[in-house]
């Protein structure tokens, strides 16, 4: 018998000694982090509230209780049986089923209706019909990527299954070494902005946190060093996901190339957008006709392999190794990644992407945990003059291009990311409407914006509390204002070019690629109109070199240029990460302090200028780590 199933032996006594007798027990299992309980008697499990409470301080475990899926009552009777034991008033608009689990996801209006006063509504659901009810409230703008990311689960759900179950059997394995040390290895993303991927090991274990590309450019992390890959997939715990944008996540899907078949750590919202952005970005690669580095049935393998956490959950993802995720406040479900390692051994966060101040649509980011002895920080704002202008200042200063521009008959071409600042962009612009500080005209939401705004809808409590109770009044949504019209196709683009003063907000934001060129085809010799660039412009990127002055830029198929008459302004302060004071301020206020900070994700000056400013001004160990470089700390 192997250690993990003499743990389930042990955790199955302490289960039958505390459950009362009329409750038949089926299986105990681990699934992923969690213990789950398969009950024939789910209807007595839900009377008894406190019951598994009980067991997770008895058995200091995060426990799911499910019922065995022979005692479910049928989906035809269970749906009409919910339906009767829900008010009116709580407007469900469906009911959705999943058998592996035991689970009935409610979609409704009004969901605290659903709920009932203490979840006695709940309560009674399972009491009639075995189901575990799980509500979310039905979203004002539906996204085709969230429920494609359901359907695909639910049918996976064996393979799923299958997946959780040999991820909890590693996470709870007998541990196989008595040395003690911790290991950070750079993989990519040091004194540069792309290609993200940090190795964290132990004697136990080790994690991959993160695993991006680089803007404009066919670099990818050095994943095949002995530390990564090159040992093998196998060799690898857990990938730990802080969020979705691709020069941390586009290339997850890769790693099921090198056999790969472990979990995904992250939270639910930065899974649904890593399928919308890994698929995005195929099609962009196929379509420019260069070859992708993996295909969409890779992004599937990724979906499949995740496990969503939710903020400040402690979680077990290897023997040695507890993962809490912290709000970042830089993109939906973004998170700072805290490691818990052995028993009190070593702490170590990384930010991942951060914004400090609070911003239109989030709180800004966490900076206090229980212990940090290690900060691996990004930098990509951390040169002594990447000071931006004040929010309210650039707000100020983008509404008065939009006048300028509208008096002259133009237009205000946006290239911006599509996910996080697009949906700023729309909040700024909307209330400026509404409060007659710029003309009514059209806003032109291009690329997989609108698709990206009804993700941002679905998960409302990711956001900030003013916001999330505006998204749920439909009188006074913000993203379903009249003045937003999504784009589809070129041939919508060159109509709406020689049509009526507007307002574009087209990917991407560093004008690599995407809709943003097809803009610029049309409007580019247009001196009326104006190129508004507000966010960090890599290296090597045609937006890079646009702020640089080129006014001939390499767009269209066949090699040829077009002339670029438009006016370009750049607009500071609506980025999605810190500036260089708001990177000092998340460390000087951060509680406890660390010992010690790695700057990355950043060009080299400015990984450098911030490492050496932490260092004097806050009497800190400071680096600027290489790629390839290792770190030990015990």
């Amino acid at each position: 018998m192997s250690t993990v199933d003499k743990q389930l032996e042990t955790v199955r006594e302490t289960i039958d000694e505390v459950v009362p007798r009329e409750i038949t027990i089926s299986d105990v299992t681990y699934e992923g982090p969690e213990l789950v309980i398969y009950t024939r008697d789910p209807k007595q499990f839900a009377r008894n509230g406190d019951l598994v409470r009980r067991l997770a301080s008895e058995l200091r475990k995060r426990i799911s209780v499910r019922p065995d899926p022979d005692v479910l009552t049928p989906p035809s009777r269970a749906e009409e049986a919910i339906r009767k034991a829900v008010p009116d008033e709580a407007e469900i608009s469906e009911l959705d089923f999943h058998a592996d689990t035991g689970e009935v996801l409610i979609k409704a209006t009004k969901p605290g209706v659903v709920i009932g006063q203490s979840g006695e509504t709940l309560r009674k659901i399972t009491q009639r019909v075995g189901w575990t009810p799980e509500v979310v409230r039905t979203p004002p703008i539906e996204s085709a990527t969230v429920q494609n990311v359901r359907n695909l689960l639910q049918q996976e759900r064996d393979e799923r299954r299958d997946v959780l179950e040999r991820v909890g059997r590693q996470i709870h394995r007998e541990p196989m070494s008595d040395d003690e040390y911790v290991r950070i290895t750079m993989l990519g993303g040091c004194r540069e902005v792309g290609r993200n991927a940090f190795i964290l090991s132990t004697p136990e274990s080790r994690v991959l946190i993160d695993c991006g590309d680089v803007p404009g450019s066919s670099q990818q992390p050095y994943l095949e060093i002995p530390e990564a890959f090159g040992a093998g997939a196998n060799g690898i715990d857990a990938v730990v996901l802080t969020h979705a944008h691709l020069d941390h996540s586009g290339l997850v899907p890769l790693l099921f190339e090198y056999g790969y078949d472990g979990p995904i750590y992250c939270t639910e919202p930065t899974r649904d957008l890593l399928g919308l952005l890994t698929l995005d970005a195929l099609d962009a690669t196929t379509g420019e006709g260069h070859a992708p580095p993996y295909d969409s049935e890779r992004v599937r393998d990724a979906i499949k392999h995740t496990i969503t956490l939710e903020y400040g959950d402690v979680t077990d993802i290897a023997p040695d190794i507890k993962l809490t995720l912290h709000d970042a406040g830089h993109a939906l479900g973004s998170a700072v990644t805290h490691f818990h390692i052995g028993d009190g051994l070593y702490n170590v966060a990384f930010s991942g992407d951060i914004h400090y101040d609070d911003t239109r649509l989030f709180e800004g980011a966490t900076n206090e945990f229980p212990r940090v002895e290690t900060l691996v920080l990004e930098s990509t704002y951390g040169g002594r003059n990447d000071y931006q202008t004040d929010r309210e200042d650039a707000e100020r200063k983008l509404l008065e291009l939009v006048r300028e521009t509208h008096d002259r008959d133009g237009t205000v071409v946006v290239p911006s990311p599509a996910v996080g600042r697009s949906q700023e962009l729309m909040l700024v612009l909307e209330a400026a409407m509404r409060a007659g500080d710029i003309p009514e005209m059209p806003i032109y939401l291009d690329g997989m914006i609108w698709e990206a705004t009804a993700v941002h809808t679905t998960y409302p409590e990711f956001l900030r509390e003013d916001l999330r109770d505006r998204i749920f009044d439909e009188a006074d949504n913000p993203f379903l204002a009249d003045a937003f019209e999504p784009v589809d196709g070129d041939a919508d683009r060159a109509a709406l070019a020689d049509g009526e003063p507007g307002i574009v907000l087209a990917p991407d934001g560093m004008v690599t690629g995407g809709p943003v060129h097809s803009w610029l085809e049309h409007l580019a010799g247009d001196a009326d109109s104006t190129l508004a660039m507000l966010g960090y412009q890599a290296s090597g990127t045609l937006g890079r070199r646009i702020r640089n002055g080129w006014d001939d830029l390499p767009i269209g198929d066949g090699g040829e240029t077009v002339s670029l008459d438009m006016r370009v302004e750049s607009v500071d302060g609506f980025s999605g990460h810190a500036d260089r004071q708001g990177l000092e301020n998340f460390v000087r206020t951060m509680n406890p302090s660390p010992e010690k900070v790695l700057c990355v994700h950043g060009d080299e000056s400015a990984t450098q200028d911030l490492s050496s400013a932490l260092y004097h001004d806050h009497n800190l160990r400071t680096f600027s780590p290489k790629n390839l470089e290792t770190f030990r700390f015990v």
